[in-house]
């Protein structure tokens, strides 16, 4: 319901007393009124019927029917009389005028009364008629009369009075009330319209001037001069608010005028930063591929140095080389994951399979550190099947199991698989006995390179990047990660999988096979590194692994070697070479101009998404540097093997 305006409540406040004292003026004047035309009609009525006694008395006497009938013609004219009859003193009708359908409805009696019928609007009187207290002559007086009150009753007068003109004069009475006091709620109406317009139309101007300043149109507000005239009430609330309005406009121009210049300054500052955050990636860009590089080659440099005879200090001293190699290979591996998964690179596939060859390539991988540090790692046995990606769920369990034996000094670490909701869900948890999450850092330990009681950086205990990576797999995989912990009490993790139904042809996650051949001894590899140290590093390890080896500097030396007759059996290219050429192209110029398929793989220092996704498109297998010999040396022995991981990555 709309509320009412301002000028509907003052019209309001003046007609509603205007109206409550007409009404009530008129009811009581109305009343009045009723009661004169009620008393000059019973007063009218009462003096015909007290004349009409008077005037018959004598016909009534004498029994003069003659002049009886003329008396009740003659009052028959009288205004407002319908009928009229005249009786003798025992009720005999001596004469009558008037409608004869009343007769039988009025009756002779010997006391006087009035009637009233409401349904005809008419009212009879009956008045009875006695000799006059003058003695006459005895001789004529008639003793037979019968007496009342000590005169002599002559008979009865009865009139019949139509109340039709009374009730016409009544409603035209009301009528005229009714006409006079509407003219009074117009001229009221009238007045208050009227004086209305002098306080109406000051806050009409007010309330306009104030819309104006809420829609922040300021425009012509100096040109809006309040109303100076002496009936204007508000005059000075508009001054005033003019006044305001006037100070609101300058500050607002003064508050453009500063967000403009902030906002220019803040857009210089954008432009800085994204200049120096474009300059900052690049810059870590070749950096990382010019670390990546020279760590490649000192860790193929030590496996090499590994592999020869040394005393034991010697030997101690390369056993802590090739720990500080791992850390940094590590600590490069987790950056190129983070990376990987912020650019969206890392592609899924789901599909269903069991969680046991998942759990016994866990156990495989984990067996010997749980050993060396003497705690008891449980995987048991699991029936379930899950929807995943079997890769990324691995990855997902092996940086889980394995901070969990990284913080556990004694004890047990305990990875299971339970069904839930009525098996529609399958709950992987990972238990560990070690030193707990304090609650305040449950949140915390998800972020990059943060690590509970490590404020030291001791490389034993991680890079901090663990649990980041799992976190961000678990999102892209969809799967819900949950942390319960306490300190001194161990914490448990718990991934939440949607359950599978077994698949018959499905191979499922397949445990690293260890009875592949690892005899590389005397196969032909061309290798194609335009980096000199990186390329010394690779070539003297795989000749240390029997391997006959050809070193490329970039594609030319490479279609040198096979016009020379040089056939490999495998081809190693670094992506990025000389001449703005890439390993990619050189690989495919290579093998058209091989008569049959040569298993090929690429090396890169690059960890730009694009990278990758070209090496994908082209069917390769890219491995990212620094890369562990191990690693190397497993993929050389599956691609002999035809057993090829097409567009997969290693890293």
């Amino acid at each position: 319901m709309k509320a009412p305006t301002i000028r509907m409540r003052m019209l309001l406040a003046a007609l509603v007393p205007v109206f409550l004292i007409s009404l009530l003026m008129g009811v009581f004047f109305l009343k009045a009124r009723f009661d004169d035309f009620e008393q000059s009609y019973s007063q009218r009525t009462g003096a015909v019927t007290r004349q009409l006694v008077l005037a018959s008395e004598y016909g009534l006497f004498s029994a003069n029917l003659a002049q009886l009938q003329v008396l009740t013609s003659g009052v028959l004219l009288e205004p407002d009389v319908l009928w009229v009859r005249l009786l003798n003193q025992r009720g005999e009708v001596l004469a009558s005028s008037g409608s004869q359908k009343m007769e039988a409805e009025v009756f002779f009696s010997d006391s006087d009364y009035s009637r009233f019928d409401a349904a005809r609007q008419t009212e009879w009187r009956v008045q009875s008629v006695y000799a006059s207290t003058v003695k006459l002559d005895d001789v004529y007086e008639d003793k037979t009369g019968s007496l009342k009150n000590g005169r002599l009753l002559l008979g009865q007068v009865q009139i019949g009075f139509s109340r039709v003109s009374l009730n016409e004069h009544k409603r035209d009475t009301v009528l005229l009330s009714g006409l006079i006091s509407l003219l009074a709620m117009l001229v009221g109406l009238a007045l208050a319209l009227f004086l209305s317009r002098g306080v109406i139309r000051p806050i009409s101007r007010i309330t306009q001037l104030i819309e104006r300043i809420g829609h922040g149109d300021f425009a012509g507000i100096q040109t809006y001069p309040p109303e100076r005239s002496l009936s204007d009430p508000l005059r000075d609330l508009q001054a005033i608010l003019q006044h305001t309005a006037l100070r609101l406009m300058h500050t607002r121009d003064d508050l453009e005028l500063q967000v403009a210049m902030a906002t220019n300054a803040m857009r210089e500052k954008k432009d800085e930063a994204e200049r120096a955050t474009l300059a900052k990636s690049r810059f870590l860009a070749a950096a990382s591929h010019d670390l990546r590089q020279p760590t490649h080659a000192l860790g193929m440099f030590v496996a090499r140095l590994a592999q020869l005879p040394h005393d034991a200090p010697t030997q101690q001293l390369i056993g802590n080389l090739e720990t500080s190699v791992r850390a940094m290979q590590g600590l490069l591996d987790g950056l190129l994951d983070i990376s990987r998964l912020d650019a969206g690179a890392v592609k899924i596939e789901v599909q269903a399979f069991a969680l046991q060859g998942l759990f016994d390539r866990l156990h495989e991988d984990l067996a010997q550190s749980a050993l060396d540090k003497g705690l008891r790692l449980r995987i048991r046995p699991s029936a379930c099947w899950v929807n995943s990606d079997a890769t990324q769920l691995y990855r997902i369990l092996l940086n889980l199991t394995s901070n969990a034996l990284r913080y556990t000094q004694q004890g047990v670490v305990l990875v299971v698989a339970r069904l839930a909701e009525a098996g529609k869900s399958v709950h992987i948890e990972v238990w560990d006995s070690g030193v707990g999450i304090a609650p305040e850092h449950h949140e915390a330990v998800f972020n990059e390179f943060f690590q509970v009681a490590n404020a030291q950086r001791d490389r034993n205990k991680g890079m901090g990047l663990g649990l980041n990576i799992v976190q961000r797999s678990c999102r892209l995989l969809g799967h819900e990660i949950q942390l319960r912990s306490q300190l001194g009490r161990g914490t448990r993790f718990r991934l939440s999988l949607a359950c599978a139904s077994p698949v018959a042809d499905s191979q499922g996650f397949m445990v690293q096979e260890t009875v592949l051949a690892d005899n590389l001894q005397g196969i032909a590899v061309l290798l194609i590194e335009d980096d000199a140290l990186a390329s010394a590093a690779q070539a003297g390890l795989l000749q240390s692994w029997g391997m006959q080896v050809q070193v490329a500097v970039g594609p030319n030396e490479a279609l040198q070697w096979l016009h020379q007759g040089f056939l490999p059996e495998l081809i190693i290219s670094d992506f990025r070479l000389g001449a703005g050429s890439n390993g990619i192209d050189v690989l495919q110029q290579l093998q058209a101009l091989l008569p049959d398929t040569v298993p090929s793989c690429l090396m890169s220092g690059d960890t730009d998404p694009s990278v990758l996704q070209a090496a994908q498109a082209a069917g390769l297998t890219m491995l990212h540097k620094p890369v562990r010999p191990a690693k190397l040396r497993n993929l050389l022995r599956h691609l002999l093997q035809d057993q090829t991981m097409l567009g997969g990555d290693l890293s």
